[in-house]
Formats: C-alpha cells, sequence, structure tokens
C-alpha cells in the first residue's frame, strides 16, 4: 500500500558519458606534456637497464622488459574515458582499447590487470556492469 501522495519513482541510470569532459583517448594528456613530465625520469630511459628493451625514450604502447635470452613481457597501463552510456559496452571497449596496446607490441596478452577512477556515488550496478564486460 502506497501512502497518499507518496510518488513511485525510478532512479534512472547514470550517463557515463556525462561524467567525463572529454571521451576516449581524448581525455588523457598530450603527448608533448606527457614528454615534459617524463624528462625528468631520466634514470627510467632505455639504456639505463641492460634488459629495458623498450622504454620511455620512445614513445610507444607499452614497455618491454627482457627477461631471459628467449622471454620479454610487455607491460602498459591504460585509463579510459567514456565513449558510450551502457555500462557493459564502456568496460568492453576499453578492455579491447587497454590490451590492444599489447597485441601493438607483438606480444601475446596473458594477464591483465583492471585500473579504474569511478565518482562516489556511483551505483555499485554500474561499476560491476563496466568491470563484468572486460574478460568478454
Amino acid at each position: 500500500m502506497v501512502a497518499k501522495g507518496a510518488l513511485s519513482r525510478v532512479e534512472e541510470p547514470p550517463r557515463l558519458t556525462e561524467l567525463a569532459s572529454c571521451a576516449g583517448c581524448a581525455a588523457k594528456a598530450g603527448a608533448e606534456m606527457l614528454a615534459q613530465v617524463l624528462s625528468h625520469l631520466s634514470a627510467l630511459q632505455n639504456g639505463h637497464h641492460p634488459n629495458l628493451l623498450v622504454g620511455l625514450k620512445a614513445p610507444d604502447d607499452a614497455t618491454v622488459y627482457k627477461l631471459n635470452d628467449d622471454q620479454a613481457i610487455v607491460l602498459t597501463v591504460d585509463f579510459f574515458a567514456p565513449l558510450v552510456d551502457d555500462p557493459y559496452e564502456y568496460g568492453a571497449i576499453s578492455a579491447a582499447n587497454a590490451i590492444s596496446d599489447v597485441y601493438a607490441m607483438g606480444a601475446e596478452a596473458v594477464l591483465a590487470l583492471n585500473i579504474a577512477g569511478f565518482p562516489a556515488g556511483l551505483p555499485s550496478e554500474t561499476v560491476a556492469g563496466i568491470s563484468l564486460s572486460a574478460p568478454a
């Protein structure tokens, strides 16, 4: 029984594209600004460590670290602002974009970690939808 005057209201899911001022790769820092920041990390440039095959010296999709004479590991981290409002679709697009950096380096994806930032108050169902699509 609903009290007189009470309204039944269905909460609309948040529009993910309204949570960021730009979408996709446009939300990232530009290459010039990133180069300026990274220039202060000269100790991490290529050549500093003999097993660092691809580092900060030349901009690339990922870094490559030699484990032994036959194996190297490709490491990358990505952050991708929403292009769509559907949580599942956004998660799938973000995961595909991130894993593509590994493939761009000619490597096979074996393991992935998820990094994400969400505003306080975002419904847990929305966050779960984003995370559930990553393995797909």
